[in-house]
């Protein structure tokens, strides 16, 4: 058996590297590193709560079915605060449910990729032997495929529908979780309080439950987190191409799609959720970030 590691010894980041040197941040003041987490915070929640509360609480057009007869009305026309699409849609009702749909999409696969690539890369990492080599090198299989083509490859073959994208993208983030969980349960598979417990006779479930998961959990929240605006610029690729959130359902994706074909007569049917869509990738990074940094000094 290889020598004892401190009880001290640094897990690797969600990038792969030591915790200590993931970024020098230490010496910047409590309110810069705070302000760090608040601002991304903020913009998310101000995001989440314009797209999952706002059409429940306040008054909100249908996103489809619009009045051909009310279409390309300008941002501030009445009952319309960005106007209306070229069949008569609700531009910001379908910014609102573009988006909610977009972000359940994000949401969901980055869930499956952490309960499904956490565990498996949390039992690869603590068993070691043949299992951990099967499981890696089915990993790095996924992983040696070009993300996108593989994705449109799935979504393809299985059909535009908002389920079928779940299940195309759950490819890419689950050997991405799974290999986070991996190189973080080696580290911690010879520190002292793991050893006691295997040695106790404790199952294996419970030490994974009880001893890996609350320690590998900070890491791959922050990869989640780093992986939504991933999954959100993925899924609008698909949604782009036809193969997401099938018409006349909206998602930030298809809403850039269908903006394009009037590009030099009406842009802002692209600005608008191309504007969501950059913001909320971007405030999702930021945060996962600062997250990063902050747990790596705790």
């Amino acid at each position: 058996m290889s020598a004892q590691l401190p009880d001290t010894a640094p897990v690797e980041s969600a990038i792969g590297v030591p915790a200590a040197a993931a970024e020098p941040a230490a010496g910047r003041p409590a309110w810069v590193r705070s302000l760090r987490v608040a601002i991304p915070a903020g913009v998310l929640v101000v995001v989440f709560a314009a797209c999952f509360l706002w059409p429940i609480v306040g008054p909100v057009p249908k996103p489809t079915g619009g009045n051909i007869l009310d279409s390309d009305l300008p941002a501030f026309s009445s009952g319309h605060v960005l106007g209306t699409d070229t069949v008569g849609n609700d531009i910001w009702s379908r910014l609102l449910y573009g988006g909610r749909n977009s972000l359940q999409i994000a949401l969901a696969v980055q869930l499956v990729g952490l309960i499904l690539g956490g565990a498996l890369g949390a039992i690869a990492g603590y068993r070691g032997g043949v299992l951990d080599i099967v499981l890696t090198r089915m990993l790095d299989v996924l992983i040696a495929f070009p993300v996108l083509v593989l994705a449109l490859a799935i979504a393809q073959g299985l059909g535009p529908s908002k389920l079928n994208t779940i299940w195309a993208l759950s490819f890419f983030s689950v050997p991405a979780f799974a290999r986070i969980s991996r190189a973080a349960t080696l580290q911690l598979r010879e520190r002292t309080f793991m050893l006691a417990a295997t040695l106790s006779g404790t199952p294996t479930w419970r030490i994974l439950v009880r001893h890996v998961a609350p320690n590998v959990l900070p890491q791959l929240v922050t990869l989640g987190l780093l992986g939504m605006g991933i999954i959100i610029i993925l899924e609008g690729a698909l949604s782009f191409l036809g193969l997401g959130v099938p018409p006349p359902n909206p998602s930030w994706g298809n809403m850039i799609s269908e903006g394009q074909q009037t590009l030099s007569a009406e842009p802002r049917f692209v600005l608008y959720p191309s504007a969501a869509l950059f913001v909320t990738v971007l405030a999702f990074n930021l945060l996962g970030d600062a997250l990063r940094a902050r747990w790596s000094q705790a």
